[in-house]
């Protein structure tokens, strides 16, 4: 398999403010759509083979990183990287933590305006010198 392993990127970016376990929910809801929506070149080898013969199924071939900024600045984040057409950009908005269906979570939703939505979180995947343009210079997730 050959590949710049450099040439693309994934930047997780949450919000500074989320207590640990409200941090983990978001990255994990949001990096599990971003691999259900995400092209097919964003996987490395389906499974890996290890001595014993078992098979361990493959991950990103593709650096995955998480961040985190103020929530005024995620904001920002989600609206400049909506508008780069070459990122795939996953957004969490608050309100998926205050419902409970997802039918619930499309009506809040379809209620606000987009300058009144908050932020949790987002994951943003693309060429590696956009996505870094955009975040890199976020605070690594400690």
């Amino acid at each position: 398999m050959s590949y710049d392993y450099s040439g693309k990127k994934i930047v997780a970016v949450l919000a500074s403010n989320l207590e640990i376990g409200i941090a983990f929910n978001v990255l994990g809801h949001i990096a599990l759509s971003m691999g259900a929506y995400a092209e097919d070149d964003i996987m490395g080898r389906k499974e890996l083979c290890d001595k014993s013969g078992i098979n361990h199924f493959g991950i990103s071939k593709y650096p995955f990183i998480i961040t985190k900024v103020k929530p005024g600045r995620l904001k920002r984040l989600v609206n400049e990287a909506r508008e780069a057409n070459d990122l795939l950009m996953i957004d969490y908005p608050k309100e998926m933590l205050d419902t409970a269906h997802d039918d619930e979570l499309a009506d809040q939703i379809s209620q606000k305006e987009n300058s009144d939505i908050e932020y949790l979180g987002a994951v943003i995947y693309g060429d590696s010198k956009t996505v870094s343009s955009l975040t890199g210079k976020f605070m690594l997730w400690k």
